[in-house]
């Protein structure tokens, strides 16, 4: 039997890839994706080998997370629960996708990963692969009970390794969890499992900053950032033409710098439970507000009130894992469509956590100064006699509704 495994090197990954092997009798190939986490890369195809590995794929996949994942999310306007910017979420059918691939490239019979049975990423991984490759098997050891029954800590994990003459670094315990890439860092578990717990107080400074400040520590001085959007896409930051990638690393550090994009939430999970987790997107963030403001000046009304229906929806899919089904590729065709025209200039302020806005422009804006104005319309466009009517019209039913209630009393 040959097995791809979502592969990282740490404590969890490592003891899976020894215990997959032995109670499989599999070939096992390693694979980690290199999405912009910044982890340390050195050393990790003797590592994955000296584990018991047969091979390993390192593949750096950020501009395609970027290009093919972040960017289209972004265009939707997708927030889930009105707070996350789904970094972890969208980052997991890009991983499973690659894995798919290359279990296809080597004849495997299946691939495995390390989500538990409590979280949201073994649908994700899964729904994912059942979307590309409906017969291959997956394997995931956190829901096979002599797996828990070997492992219910990480005390276990630990002597195993020993044991096995596993070369891993890691304490017996973890004051929280936590997952990087281009988009984000997120934090859960172990001292965040205490809703009440503050994790902007200034004992936890130095663990829940990784890719930004906090506000407190942020300048004083306010910082003016420009980008400019083509068809609902980020195409240069301060008069600079990047790509995707570069954008984000760009947006990243600048955001960073002024601690935006900070979130800190209680969210529903998939699988049924509400679990707590700290988040810092900074480069999201910006990214976010600024395409929202570059389609206020230049898409239609009834567009954008329709679009921005469709944004829960749309949330949900990324969150559940379903970027590859049939309903999310539907939404993302009217996404594009009403993207035609955003097009222009948005000027950003940051300061103290806060992104406000701070000028925009687009050759294609319907913006009109000379009908919005208070004053006289020199265009002529606008006759105001002409509301009497229209609230008439719309004030009909009302009265009608209104005078019957009042024969009903």
């Amino acid at each position: 039997m040959k097995i791809v495994l979502a592969y990282s090197g740490g404590l969890d990954t490592s003891v899976l890839l020894s215990w997959i092997k032995e109670k499989y009798n599999a070939e096992m190939i390693a694979f980690c994706a290199d999405i912009g986490q910044e982890e340390e890369l050195h050393g990790l195809e003797k590592k994955a080998r000296n584990t018991g590995a047969s091979k390993i794929y390192i593949d750096d996949l950020q501009e395609e997370f970027a290009r093919d994942f972040i960017f289209p999310m972004i265009r939707a306007g997708a927030i889930y629960e009105g707070q996350y910017f789904l970094g972890t979420s969208i980052a997991r059918p890009l991983i499973a996708k690659r894995m798919v691939e290359i279990a296809k490239k080597e004849k495997a019979d299946a691939i495995a990963h390390g989500a538990t049975g409590k979280g949201n990423d073994q649908v994700r991984f899964e729904l994912t692969a059942a979307a590309l490759a409906p017969d291959l098997q997956v394997i995931a050891p956190w829901r096979d009970e002599r797996y828990r029954n070997e492992f219910p800590g990480r005390a276990e994990m630990i002597a195993y390794c020993a044991k096995k003459k596993i070369p891993v670094q890691a304490s017996a315990k973890k004051p929280f969890s936590s997952d990087r890439n281009l988009l984000h860092i997120s934090y859960e578990a172990g001292i965040l499992e205490d809703p009440l717990l503050d994790a902007s107080a200034p004992k936890y400074r130095g663990s829940f900053n990784t890719l930004s400040v906090f506000p407190e520590d942020a300048p004083d001085k306010p910082e003016f950032v420009t980008l400019e959007f083509a068809r609902g896409n980020c195409v240069a930051v301060n008069g600079k033409k990047l790509s995707p990638l570069g954008v984000m690393k760009t947006l990243n550090k600048l955001g960073g710098k002024h601690g935006v994009g900070r979130v800190d939430m209680v969210e529903n999970r998939y699988v049924g439970m509400k679990s707590r987790g700290v988040y810092e997107t900074p480069g999201g963030a910006i990214l976010h507000f600024a395409h929202r403001q570059m389609e206020s000046l230049t898409m239609d009304r009834e567009v954008m009130h329709q679009r921005d229906a469709l944004i829960p929806k749309y949330a949900e899919l990324v969150y559940y894992g379903f970027w590859f089904s049939p309903e999310r590729l539907a939404l993302q065709s009217y996404v594009e469509e009403s993207q035609r025209d955003v097009t222009g200039t948005i000027r950003v302020k940051l300061y103290k956590g806060n992104i406000m806005v701070a000028g925009r422009k687009s050759p294609v804006s319907l913006y009109n100064p000379h009908i919005a104005t208070m004053e006289a319309d020199p265009t002529k466009a606008y006759n105001q006699d002409d509301a009497t009517g229209f609230i008439r019209l719309n004030a009909l039913r009302l009265k009608v509704a209104a005078k019957v209630q009042r024969k009903i009393k």
